[in-house]
């Protein structure tokens, strides 16, 4: 690998998940891709057999009378500040955190779901 890549990865490592999100979404943009449809290939290869052990947390969408109480459970599951919670709830759909097991996966989307957001896990 050349040099100049391996010094992206290792940028790349250091971002929150909100900025990699946005880089995704910008990489998107600019050259009229998506990762989605990269993704899906090589997760229908993956072996239906195997039971799935860890699991991300997404917020995909919100009721928009309960929206402060959304950006609340938010802030308390990422930590993220005011400003950064309510950009990931009005940005919807966002991943708040990966690769979780499925008992706290259950416990944050029971949380969120009870302040009005809609929640998937995958």
């Amino acid at each position: 690998m050349s040099e100049k890549v391996t010094a992206m990865i290792e940028e790349i490592k250091g971002l929150t998940v909100l900025e990699l999100s946005e880089l995704v979404h910008a990489l998107e943009e600019e050259f009229g891709v998506s990762a989605a449809a990269m993704a899906a290939p090589a997760a229908a290869a993956a072996p239906a057999a195997e039971e799935k052990t860890e699991f991300d947390v997404v917020l995909t969408g919100f009721d928009a009378a309960a929206k402060i109480k959304v950006i609340k459970a938010v802030r308390e599951i990422t930590g993220l500040g005011l400003a950064e919670a309510k950009a990931t709830v009005e940005g919807a759909p966002k991943t708040l955190k990966e690769a979780v097991s499925k008992d706290e996966a259950e416990t944050l989307k029971k949380q969120l779901e009870e302040a009005g957001a809609k929640v998937e896990l995958k």
